[in-house]
């Protein structure tokens, strides 16, 4: 009885902590804290309640992220830009499906490590779980592995690129191509200089567009192998992600309707505080059991696809393949 008031208890001092606003909060932190959580605290006090709040929460989220999109800001990034981008997102997917086959990955933790290293790191993996059915254990270790990627990206890129005497353009490209998260992509564009973080913000806002076609299109995939599989496939529950459609309906709204612009930053701001509750509620789901199972190997994965973007994105743009006017 006491253990397991204790174990409410700290569920929600640890709630608490994560939904304040503090500087030093941030995704992968609350992320960090429901994963201990879940693995130190046996058996979870609320795993039914904390399942469906993290969904309905992750939806809502990922709708108000949108009202940060500026689509003039991804015109702004050039026709070029956009082919970068989509032959960078193809690539990657392709590759980590080879991968992931080759180190015996399961199935839905593989592809989204490959989308959240193509496209935008966890916001991608987010917006993507949901329409494959993934698991609270599948996303935890497709966010965990990409956010530890990502934080050694805003770390090593900088030193790497003066060490190889990128320009301020070729090191902005770079990292907007090869870094998983939008903070980390300005971050490390920021340290390398302010060209580098104009470039890197504009290619980057084009990346994190294709969270929408990619996840219409992994939904509409879902849906056409469920048809042949099974003749009467329209009686499986297959969700259609509704919340995406309504991520590019508030940047529509944020880009052309600005009696409401005062707004758009408030429910920004609540969409990343959302997420970061999302990400501790779907870390708490994670168990030894299920973690033992799974092993290093999706860490591998994430590894060596990064590790290949990134040499290949950078042998493009030294090569002049890709430049930015």
């Amino acid at each position: 009885m006491v253990r397991r008031v204790l174990r409410r208890v700290l569920f929600f001092v640890l709630l608490i902590l994560v939904a304040i606003p503090l500087r030093w909060m941030s995704p992968p932190i609350a992320l960090l804290l429901g994963v201990v959580f879940g693995l130190a605290i046996v058996p979870h006090p609320f795993a039914d309640a904390s399942r469906r709040c993290a969904r309905i929460l992750l939806q809502i989220s990922i709708v108000a992220l949108g009202f940060a999109m500026n689509l003039h800001d991804v015109l702004r990034a050039g026709a070029a830009g956009f082919v970068y981008t989509l032959l960078g997102i193809l690539f990657a997917l392709g590759v980590g499906a080879i991968l992931g086959r080759m180190l015996s990955v399961p199935g839905r933790t593989a592809y989204l490590i490959s989308v959240g290293t193509a496209i935008c790191g966890g916001s991608a993996i987010a917006a993507t779980g949901p329409v494959i059915g993934a698991s609270d254990d599948e996303m935890s270790v497709s966010i965990g592995t990409v956010f530890l990627l990502n934080a050694l990206g805003l770390l090593l890129f900088p030193p790497i690129g003066h060490a190889l005497g990128l320009t301020e353009s070729e090191f902005g490209l770079w990292a907007a191509l090869a870094i998983h998260d939008t903070s980390s992509v300005v971050g490390a564009g920021a340290k390398f200089g302010a060209l580098a973080l104009t470039v890197a913000t504009t290619v980057k806002l084009v990346r994190a567009l294709w969270i929408v076609p990619v996840t219409l299109a992994t939904a509409s995939v879902r849906a056409w192998r469920a048809k042949r599989e099974e003749p009467r496939w329209w009686r499986r529950n297959i969700p259609w992600p509704w919340f995406v459609v309504f991520f590019l309906v508030a940047a529509v709204l944020r880009t052309y309707v600005s009696d409401f612009a005062p707004l758009y930053p408030s429910l920004a701001n609540a969409g990343k505080m959302g997420l970061t509750i999302t990400l501790f509620l779907i870390g708490t789901g994670m168990s030894r059991a299920s973690l033992k199972e799974v092993g290093a190997r999706p860490l591998v994965q994430g590894m060596l696809l990064w590790i290949i973007v990134a040499i290949t994105s950078l042998l493009i743009i030294r090569a002049g393949w890709a430049t930015v006017a």
